[in-house]
């Protein structure tokens, strides 16, 4: 009995070892480039950053098909600070939609941008 209960555990825990989960969310080095930007700010490091930005929410890859929580409003922001406020209101927009638990935080800088 303690041997069949044995093999019963090695087999579900390999069987289990063996499912690999996709990745939610392709992110296409962002991270780098959001660093690079915020290290050292300049408009190159800016449009770098914004490109990676577009590809993210553009081309994903992942399983939920939808850009990672937080890109849209990182986005938006950027968008806003290079003076295309409307497209920039649009993303942080977009972020509240696909992340509601945004909302408390979106909206307060949604509000301070429309003033």
């Amino acid at each position: 009995m303690k041997k069949i209960f044995v093999a019963a555990v090695t087999v579900l825990t390999l069987a289990s070892c063996g499912t690999v989960q996709p990745d939610l969310y392709s992110w296409y080095d962002s991270e780098d480039a959001t660093y690079q930007y915020t290290k050292r700010a300049s408009d190159e490091k800016l449009a770098a950053a914004m490109e990676q930005y577009k590809k993210v929410i553009n081309n994903q890859k992942g399983a939920r098909q939808v850009a990672p929580p937080g890109v849209n409003a990182e986005y938006g922001y950027l968008l806003v600070k290079a003076g295309q406020k409307e497209e920039g209101l649009t993303l942080l927009k977009q972020e509240v939609a696909l992340y509601p638990e945004s909302e408390k935080f979106i909206s307060r800088i949604i509000k301070q941008l429309e003033k």
